[in-house]
């Protein structure tokens, strides 16, 4: 793989991006949340509480201040894990088909382009534009809440490693489905519902009581292994800002990365085998 060619695929894909305006449409929803967020926190944050809350105020006193804001801190975080992942699969989810419409697939495949570098060089391209975006966003809203509050957590920034990491997975399945059916709707409905249903396949020891058959209980333990566990680094996030709990990162990592591999290599061995 010629690292000079690799380069000019990824700015070719920051290119589009712009011209999309997929680009600057990513940065202007995170610019619009983190304003937004500026602006909640002109409130004071106890009182502000109290009022969403319609509980009138008391003589009584928030003793443990680090817990509330930790407590927000992690609630916080999750939203913007959800968001920033959602953006960021709905903002990358056309660069991969349009890269395979008829003509401009026929150019590329033309020039001294490896089908696989031609792939991972969008691949790469679509994932440092969301790492940007991710370290932007998550960034700016931890500043403005830490100086706020005067109260700088940082176990807040793993949010952008994990988000990161979580999207590289789902950009695999992107990258798949693009090859496979070329539809930028489709590539963006698999990875969510992807998210969604590991969300439920997270209750796995609650159904593996309530399901009446072994067979059942295996089927749904087999999809827990494979699915990307989305929810389960999420809420691995939450617990580790709110209490500083120890929690299981090893098992939700190393699952969805050799699902994540698995898929990308997938989808560059069906991409070369393809007629254009």
């Amino acid at each position: 793989m010629s690292l000079q060619i690799f380069v000019a695929l990824v700015a070719d894909t920051f290119q589009e991006a712009r011209a999309r305006w997929l680009f600057g449409g990513l940065f202007a929803l995170s610019t619009l949340l983190i304003l937004l967020f500026l602006f909640v926190m002109q409130v004071d944050v106890a009182a502000g509480a109290i009022s969403a809350l319609g509980v009138q105020a008391t003589v009584r006193r928030i003793y443990n201040i680090q817990r509330f804001v930790n407590l927000s801190y992690s609630w916080i975080c999750v939203a913007i894990y959800v968001f920033g992942t959602f953006l960021a699969i709905f903002a990358s989810s056309g660069l991969i088909p349009s890269v395979l419409e008829p003509g401009r697939i026929s150019l590329l495949l033309s020039k001294p382009i490896g089908r696989a570098t031609l792939l991972l060089g969008r691949y790469s391209g679509n994932l440092l534009i969301v790492v940007l975006n991710t370290i932007y966003m998550v960034t700016g809203v931890w500043l403005i809440f830490a100086v706020k509050t005067d109260i700088w957590n940082y176990r807040f920034l793993l949010a952008i490693p994990v988000m990161i990491f979580v999207f590289a997975v789902l950009l695999c399945v992107v990258v798949f489905v693009g090859v496979i059916s070329e539809s930028a709707a489709l590539s963006v409905m698999v990875p969510v519902a992807l998210s969604l249903i590991s969300g439920l396949l997270a209750q796995h020891q609650f159904m593996i009581k309530v399901l009446d058959s072994e067979w059942s209980r295996q089927l749904w333990m087999g999809l827990y292994w494979i699915v990307p566990k989305v929810f389960d680094l999420g809420k691995a996030l939450h617990y580790w800002i709110l209490i500083d709990q120890q929690t299981d990162w090893v098992t939700p990592i190393w699952t969805s990365a050799v699902f994540g591999f698995v898929v990308l290599i997938s989808s560059i061995i069906i991409f070369r085998k393809r007629d254009f």
